[in-house]
């Protein structure tokens, strides 16, 4: 809406030998709704809740694959993620590579359906996850979350990816941004 207004200001600014029909006008303040809704759309996400015990950084740890998120791209944004903070991972079953194990990661996540900005059908994207950074022992070191912006879902349709970067980096090193 706020894109809608700064066209029809701009507008006011055009002088009147402008050669511009009213239909062309109205198509200016429409694409400039949709670049600014879109825009919207797809923010990064935010870290929220975290604790961090003031670990260093490790070098690699293993993460644990949760069966009940069902969401094809969250486990290899993670490791894309956790490759980007420096840390290489591999991904194990609940139970198993305990002893090839110092460091576990866990994770937990919602997904909802809704349709995009533009788009004309339903996809599934992650609305909440909460990762959690244990030693081999189980004790906690870690954690972090992310939730859909509950004021404009401005990080509602960006990439899994997007959405969890500041959540891994708050988990690996502390900082979130």
């Amino acid at each position: 809406m706020r894109a809608a207004l700064a066209g029809l200001a701009a507008l006011g600014l055009l002088s009147a030998c402008s050669v511009m029909a009213p239909l062309q006008a109205w198509g200016l303040v429409k694409a400039a709704d949709v670049a600014g809704t879109t825009a919207i759309a797809y923010a990064p996400g935010k870290a929220i809740n975290t604790v961090h015990h003031g670990e260093p950084v490790m070098q690699s740890l293993c993460i644990e694959y949760n069966r009940a998120t069902q969401l094809e791209d969250l486990v290899p944004a993670l490791q894309l993620e956790l490759r980007e903070q420096g840390v290489s991972s591999r991904v194990y079953e609940p139970g198993s590579g305990q002893q090839e194990c110092r460091y576990w990661l866990r994770y937990a996540a919602t997904i909802e359906w809704g349709q995009p900005p533009l788009a004309d059908g339903y996809r599934a994207y992650l609305s909440s996850a909460a990762l959690s950074l244990h030693n081999a022992n189980g004790n906690l070191m870690a954690s972090s979350a992310y939730a859909v912006d509950s004021d404009y879902g401005s990080s509602k349709w960006s990439t899994t990816r997007r959405k969890l970067a500041p959540v891994v980096k708050a988990v690996i090193t502390g900082f979130s941004s």
